[in-house]
């Protein structure tokens, strides 16, 4: 059994982030102690480690909250993959947008001279959206 402080230790997710997943409904009830301190099982440790991974990969808690469904149901891998998918074009969209933010930063950027008491063109861009040559 473990105590909430070495399941977070085990995991590295914080202890008050655990008892959130608890009250969100990712991580069944603890059993508690005769002082009514939470203890958790190996299942639980195992189940906190997929949420993390989870998380580290992005996914929202919906989507972990379904992927715990599918895996505590023994459910076919055709939704697991939708999620996934839907995930990875998540990404990749916001990697796009992220490109274009880089190149118009990176273009508005190099207007400005650096002259001292010129003025800056980076901050007249800045103010006039119109200067910008896309959507972002």
């Amino acid at each position: 059994m473990f105590s909430i402080g070495r399941l977070s230790r085990a995991t590295g997710v914080k202890v008050p982030t655990i008892r959130y997943y608890e009250e969100a409904g990712l991580m069944p009830p603890p059993d508690r102690s005769a002082g009514g301190q939470r203890r958790y099982a190996r299942a639980d440790l195992d189940r906190l480690h997929f949420i993390a991974h989870g998380r580290g990969l992005g996914l929202s808690l919906e989507a972990i909250r379904h992927l715990l469904e599918l895996s505590d149901k023994g459910r076919d891998c055709t939704d697991a993959h939708q999620i996934a998918a839907q995930h990875l074009s998540d990404i990749r969209a916001r990697i796009a947008r992220l490109q274009r933010l880089e190149t118009e930063l990176e273009r508005l950027a190099d207007t400005c001279d650096h002259a001292p008491g010129a003025p800056c063109g980076l901050i007249e861009a800045l103010g006039d959206h119109g200067q910008c040559l896309g959507e972002h």
